[in-house]
């Protein structure tokens, strides 16, 4: 039997590999950590929801479709429209294959039995008492991820039919990102309604959505973005002027 007297001796006496290091350690680059889901119409929760979705918004309120979306397949975008009122991204939604990452007011998006609804379809919740830095670089993240973004440039809810001035937020991120912005119009019973009223009271409401918005992303200077607000917004109001077809 050989007995060991000291740590140097244990050392010297057994042996101990090199250790091989993994290639894949060393090579292969970190794995970018995703915020969105990159295919959410594949889970089971979303497919549900889509469903009852279509069941309330296309059979309950009666909703009509003058012109379909034409969003991109894959790859991001921003969608724009008008603000009729809390139904609306219900409505729209119910027309749209792809998930749609809405940007709501906090306040809707705090209401308790709606909240875990919200969760699943990773709404982005907008403080819009004061300028929500968080919530900008959320909608940044899903354009860079690869999603729909769709907001309401108006920021509030509309009581006429008339547009309201549009947040030059929508334009700035554009410019920024570079991707493309598409603009729909919502019309209907449903208008000004407070929000029990909107999703309870059945209504007849329509929608529109035009092509992809062309303007100027060369400059993100204040006259730059002014111009390019007053195109989405534009682009929108011709939705509204333009006959309709079904």
């Amino acid at each position: 039997m050989i007995r060991i007297k000291s740590l140097a001796a244990a050392r010297n006496f057994c042996y101990f590999p090199p250790r091989v290091s993994n290639p894949s350690e060393t090579t292969e680059p970190a794995r970018r950590t995703s915020h969105f889901h990159a295919h959410p119409e594949k889970r089971l929760s979303i497919k549900t929801l889509k469903l009852l979705d279509v069941l309330f918004s296309r059979i309950y309120h009666r909703l009509t479709v003058h012109s379909p979306p034409q969003l991109p397949p894959t790859g991001p975008a921003i969608l724009i429209c008008n603000h009729t009122s809390a139904l609306d991204p219900m409505l729209i939604q119910s027309v749209c294959k792809r998930v749609i990452v809405w940007m709501m007011a906090k306040e809707y998006y705090e209401i308790r039995l709606m909240m875990p609804i919200f969760r699943v379809l990773e709404v982005i919740p907008v403080d819009r008492g004061a300028r929500d830095t968080s919530a900008m670089r959320s909608a940044l993240r899903a354009l860079q991820e690869g999603r729909i973004l769709g907001v309401f440039p108006e920021g509030r809810i509309e009581t006429t039919p008339e547009l309201l001035p549009f947040q030059p937020g929508v334009a700035q991120m554009a410019i920024k990102t570079k991707v493309p912005v598409y603009p729909a119009y919502l019309d209907g019973t449903q208008r000004g309604m407070e929000v029990g009223e909107a999703l309870m009271r059945r209504n007849e409401s329509s929608i529109a959505f035009g092509p992809v918005v062309e303007f100027e992303r060369g400059s993100s200077s204040r006259e730059s973005l002014d111009g390019a607000t007053a195109t989405l917004r534009a682009a929108v109001e011709r939705l509204q002027a333009t006959p309709r077809r079904l």
